[in-house]
């Protein structure tokens, strides 16, 4: 314990050791790598409530769906299931049933009612995946900012060895230092970024099959309720 302790103050002394010789541009490099890495935990904290919550309620009201005896019992009681995204696809499907049966007294066009389904199960796709490039443009930038940073310390180290006119040290630490931190803060930023994009892909690919499932599902209930 005492061990660990004391490594992570050294640690801190030589950062502040660091960032005090750094170079401006150096500086603002790592400065760009810590605003990207703030950003993606809030986007990933934000996200994780945001499907964990949809998931919630979607299980809910597909429980509620499907001991409904008709649609009109499950549109009374929708309201309680938001923000399940399930309902939003619900709603879209009764309102095209509720324009045909209100001018034809039944379902006249089931492609025209598959195809607004399918619109709503886009709409709310396209909600869960909002932010999600932010995510993916970390992942896949973050490294290379890294490296810029990389490059720039080793140019600084080489540039130490020139003045000094000797290998040392003492004229290359600085620019090594500046290398191994950029590179620490650019994977740093990077890899959660890319652990919980392809995470939330998965899930939102998995609510989206989901969806398409309840469209089934609706158009059941909609030809048992409506139907010739």
């Amino acid at each position: 314990m005492t061990d660990s302790a004391g490594s992570l103050a050294l640690l801190q002394a030589s950062f502040k050791d660091v960032l005090g010789s750094m170079s401006a541009l150096s500086m603002g490099i790592i400065g760009l790598l810590i605003v990207f890495s703030i950003l993606s935990w809030t986007l990933i904290f934000s996200k994780w409530s945001t499907l964990r919550q949809a998931r919630s309620a979607d299980a809910r009201f597909v429980r509620a769906f499907r001991k409904a005896t008709g649609l009109e019992a499950v549109m009374v009681a929708s309201e309680q299931f938001r923000p399940a995204p399930l309902v939003a696809v619900f709603e879209f499907g009764y309102e095209e049933i509720s324009r045909q049966v209100k001018t034809r007294g039944t379902i006249v066009n089931k492609l025209s009612l598959e195809r607004t389904l399918q619109l709503g199960a886009n709409e709310e796709l396209a909600k869960l995946e909002q932010n999600m490039s932010w995510l993916a443009t970390t992942a896949s930038v973050c490294p290379f900012i890294g490296l810029l940073g990389t490059v720039i310390g080793i140019i600084r180290s080489f540039h130490g060895l020139g003045e000094q006119g000797s290998v040392s040290l003492r004229a290359v630490a600085p620019g090594i230092s500046e290398s191994l931190y950029a590179t620490a803060f650019g994977l740093f930023a990077a890899i959660p970024a890319y652990i919980f994009f392809n995470y939330f892909s998965a899930s939102i690919r998995e609510m989206g099959a989901r969806m398409d499932d309840f469209a089934l599902e609706f158009m059941n209930l909609a030809e048992r309720s409506f139907g010739d």
